[in-house]
């Protein structure tokens, strides 16, 4: 298995947050924004990234996914707030 999948976060137009998994972020996001991506965002742009949890296998990102989707959105928010760019020190 690789560890190429993502489970992200954005943030609507209208203020909604999606949640989706993808091997490829930045095409996805792309594909938001031009409304090829979820039926949910297709009338919802632009969209924002806010939160991603990437380097997981699919299995693993369809699982979190699934936990993130049981969030509440305060619970969701409180997750982008804590966010830590583990690349920068």
């Amino acid at each position: 298995m690789t560890n190429d999948w993502s489970v992200y976060l954005l943030l609507c137009a209208d203020g909604t947050l999606y949640t989706g998994i993808t091997n490829n972020l930045a095409k996805r996001i792309e594909a938001h924004n031009l409304g090829r991506g979820a039926k949910y965002t297709k009338g919802r742009c632009p969209v924002q990234l806010v939160y991603q949890e990437p380097d997981l296998n699919r299995s693993t990102a369809l699982k979190r996914e699934a936990q993130l989707k049981k969030l509440t959105r305060k619970e969701k928010l409180a997750l982008q707030a804590l966010k830590v760019d583990k690349y920068s020190f």
